[in-house]
């Protein structure tokens, strides 16, 4: 088929050496963009509407590994954006505009391809909607979307004022573009199949829309990022924790020092270290906590790293610790759980979806103490049993193989796209 995707973030995985702008470009949802429109192109000929900042990077990976099947088209809004990268509301609106402007892009190329579909890739949120998907007159599909999340009850306590407002104004937001913005509806009503992923997002919409539902990741891995089997077998007489991500409040950072010392306290004969990388607003809080709890000697910060080199530093640990609240994907733990590597996590939104007590822990976020004395406890239990380590080790591997490798991931789309398009609908769930 001629497909037309829209992915406003689409970024190929290269580093700072190539690209100074990519530490900015290139994240979760603009790897899914790159990683979808290559599983696409295997499968049909598509036409891809991207934001025009993406253009070096792109050009630079096509150079090196074109897509035969696959023709971009960059597009800018006439405002200078740089100056609004790091303002969430700013780039919203951005992003807002930019689907107006997209949509006229691709009913002119519509005029010229005649597309048997449109695909609305990126942004993957619920509650922004697609305006190829609402108005051009063409078939479309909807996802992966996330953005039903929100930080569980009981857990408001634990931000100040400032921070309690701008929740409450995201979520008011959020629900804004649900109830009110007439092309979000339109475009749920327009779509064959919705992705989804996660089962917050899903209870988002009304009970009418739930047929066409599919469950979907919003984050995969290549097959070179899965570790050999041989390789996963690590003895050393320090047990190593890691976690990752940007430092902000949500992700609960905080949560994993604190069990981090309780676990170091219950057991003083055990040499244990935990390494955090990355960077964000919460990083000088987090430093003095360290030296509150007394733990400056176990505890190292690492500043942001290549990706590769954080796989490395996975490949490494013993634990992948992740007590983030509202994480819509998780592409850290499936990045862990490929390395072969048991991740603990809340069973909440994104990881809460991808994890299973064959291939990891999750703590229920009940309430903070309830959460940290989980973590603490799952700690201990990975400490002290070498072969659990292993065998939910083993188990994470392949789960990450079977089913979170983007080749996996694409095979899955084009059995959605049948099903969407010969009108066999159903959902899809694993």
């Amino acid at each position: 088929m001629k497909i037309l995707v829209s992915a406003y973030a689409c970024y190929p995985p290269i580093g700072p050496d190539q690209d100074p702008d990519s530490r900015h470009l290139s994240g979760g949802e603009s790897l899914l963009g790159w990683n979808l429109v290559r599983q696409i192109g295997r499968f049909h000929s598509a036409v891809v509407l991207t934001e025009a900042r993406n253009r070096r990077g792109i050009e630079r990976a096509l150079g090196e590994l074109p897509m035969k099947n696959v023709t971009f088209r960059f597009f800018r809004l006439p405002i200078h954006w740089r100056p609004f990268w790091h303002s969430a509301v700013a780039k919203h609106l951005y992003y807002f505009l930019w689907q107006l402007g997209a949509a006229w892009v691709g009913a002119r190329l519509h005029r010229v391809h005649r597309f048997d579909a449109a695909h609305q890739v990126t942004y993957a949120n619920d509650w922004m909607p697609s305006f190829i998907g609402a108005y051009l007159p063409i078939p479309f599909i909807w996802g992966p979307i996330g953005g039903g999340q929100a930080n569980p009850p009981g857990f408001e306590d634990e931000y100040g004022l400032g921070q309690r407002l701008r929740e409450h104004g995201r979520i008011w937001a959020q629900d804004f573009g649900r109830r009110i913005v007439p092309a979000r509806r339109r475009c749920a009503d327009r779509a064959r199949a919705i992705l989804v992923c996660n089962a917050e997002t899903r209870a988002k919409f009304p009970l009418q829309f739930q047929a066409k539902m599919h469950d979907f990741p919003v984050t995969g891995v290549s097959e070179r990022d899965v570790a050999p089997a041989e390789a996963l077998v690590r003895r050393s007489d320090i047990f190593r924790v890691l976690t990752s991500g940007r430092l902000v409040r949500y992700k609960r950072f905080d949560f994993a020092l604190i069990a981090f010392a309780r676990f170091l306290n219950r057991r003083p004969f055990r040499r244990a270290v935990f390494e955090i990388i990355g960077d964000g607003p919460e990083g000088p809080s987090l430093k003095a906590l360290v030296g509150k709890l007394g733990i400056r000697d176990n505890v190292f910060f690492t500043s942001w790293l290549p990706r590769q080199e954080v796989l490395a530093r996975m490949a490494g640990c013993d634990v992948f610790l992740f007590p983030s609240l509202r994480e819509g994907g998780g592409i850290v733990v499936i990045e862990a759980m490929a390395c072969g590597k048991p991740v603990i996590a809340l069973d909440a939104a994104g990881p809460g979806a991808i994890l299973r007590p064959e291939w990891g822990i999750k703590v229920v976020p009940r309430d903070p103490a309830f959460v940290v004395e989980g973590l603490t406890q799952a700690l201990q239990r990975l400490a002290d049993d070498e072969d659990l380590r292993l065998r939910i080790g083993n188990a994470a591997r392949d789960r990450a193989r079977d089913y979170y490798v983007w080749d996996r991931l694409g095979e899955r789309l084009q059995v959605i796209y049948r099903r969407a398009f010969e009108g066999g609908g159903g959902v899809t769930s694993e």
